[in-house]
């Protein structure tokens, strides 16, 4: 029997796996040094926080495996020998396939900080980074975050809902301005402040100090400072974890290379997820897609190849979401915190400084090309069409309340919304 081997139990790895089991009866293996069962990475924060239990963030039931002829193993890949089809498991068992796919996911970003493999120093993206901080958080009396992006304000979440103080450095002089345009970033930047968490823009991390039992007790700022501590969160983005690849011949950039159907330079070995990153980025997406729903997109196409229906990676239109401590935020196309020469954006944000929308449309044609949302739920189903159909701007303002997806009672802002583009925006039209 066939035998599809898949390193990595993320979202990735587990979509792959549903999904050719729906279609096949093939052997299929899934490697993961890091936990036994799937379980979802995003609610790891809602566990620090005690709205749930880590077996909560495992959506199938421990038998589910079994019942579908999947098998686990908790080992890890130390080596891969495509030209003999063949896997080192912890240095010394070999495990052979047929067909190989890798779901490695990603490592927190380390920079050769000094100090960065003290006790007391941790990322947030694996099981025993959680562990790590559940462990250390009743004797931390300030945490200091180092890097401003969605990770590191998780954390800062996480961390103030225990009430340990946070100093959150930032080498950005806004919060997230490489993607959030400055009317959003300066908004949450307010907000982190208005939480009394310690938000020190324009600093980065020059070393992290030593006790004298190896456990970080302060670090140091660019600037000089020296700042005490018990706890410092790594957030400084990932990176593909493919170290284990180096000497393989799979061929590497920051990631796993692969083509359109997410096939490496080796016939019947696969990268998908926050590992693989394609030859040419699609459209205006990143050659590497570190992202939950994208990690699925290809896990079921890549799916769709193995079973015998070969599969091009089409993932769409962009879109994403996430959360600023209070403050919900979607994505829906492309708007660019520098506006491209092509680019006009509209901005509007609510007088309370916690709710904004900013539409980007083609100056010449008017054409809808994206829309960021801050506090306001929007219909993605609204937005995909409307890209899909090359609608304008105008059209999207005018059929706001359509894509208005706010529970019952919430404040609505559409009509506000439409006066203040008509008086700003020349050339409004009703369809």
């Amino acid at each position: 029997m066939e035998h599809i081997v898949i390193i990595g139990n993320g979202i990735s790895g587990v979509t792959l796996a549903r999904h050719i089991r729906k279609k096949s009866a093939v052997k299929i293996t899934i490697i993961s040094s890091e936990t036994e069962y799937f379980f979802s990475r995003t609610a790891l924060m809602y566990v620090f926080m005690g709205h749930m239990k880590f077996e909560h963030t495992q959506p199938y039931e421990n038998d589910f495996w079994k019942k579908n002829n999947i098998d686990l193993l908790q080992k890890t890949v130390t080596q891969v020998f495509p030209k003999e089809k063949s896997l080192l498991l912890d240095g010394n068992t070999v495990l052979q396939f047929d067909k190989l796919v890798i779901a490695t996911g990603s490592t927190p970003n380390k920079f050769g900080w000094p100090g960065q493999d003290l006790e007391g120093v941790t990322g947030l993206y694996s099981k025993q980074d959680l562990e790590k901080l559940e462990q250390w958080a009743p004797t931390t009396k300030r945490a200091v975050i180092v890097g401003g992006g969605l990770i590191g304000i998780e954390l800062a979440e996480m961390l103030h809902s225990r009430k340990i103080p946070v100093t959150f450095l930032v080498r950005e002089k806004s919060f997230w301005s490489g993607v959030l345009p400055f009317g959003e970033s300066q908004m949450i930047n307010r907000h982190i402040l208005e939480h009394h968490i310690d938000l020190r823009l324009d600093s980065s991390l020059k070393e992290i100090i030593s006790d004298e039992n190896g456990h970080a007790k302060a670090i140091i700022t660019d600037k000089g400072e020296t700042i005490e501590c018990q706890m410092v969160g790594l957030t400084a983005g990932v990176s593909p974890n493919v170290d284990f690849l180096k000497n393989s011949g799979i061929e590497l950039g920051r990631g796993v290379k692969v083509n359109r159907y997410l096939e490496t330079n080796f016939k019947d070995i696969y990268a998908i997820g926050d590992c693989a990153e394609q030859h040419e980025g699609i459209g205006e997406r990143k050659p590497i897609e570190a992202v939950w729903y994208t990690g699925r997109m290809m896990g079921e196409a890549v799916a769709q190849t193995l079973t015998g229906t070969p599969t091009e990676y089409k993932p769409g239109h962009w879109f994403n979401s996430a959360k600023f401590l209070d403050i919900e935020y979607q994505t829906y196309g492309w708007v660019w915190a520098k506006p491209k020469e092509y680019e006009d954006q509209f901005y509007w944000e609510d007088k309370g400084g916690k709710k904004a929308i900013r539409i980007s449309f083609h100056k010449d044609t008017r054409v809808f090309l994206g829309i960021n949302t801050f506090g306001i739920r929007m219909r993605h189903e609204f937005f995909d069409k409307v890209l899909n159909e090359n609608k304008t701007a105008d059209y999207v303002i005018h059929h706001l309340a359509q894509a208005n997806f706010d529970p019952e009672l919430y404040k609505n802002h559409t009509r506000e919304i439409q006066k203040q583009f008509i008086n700003q925006c020349v050339g409004f039209k009703t369809a």
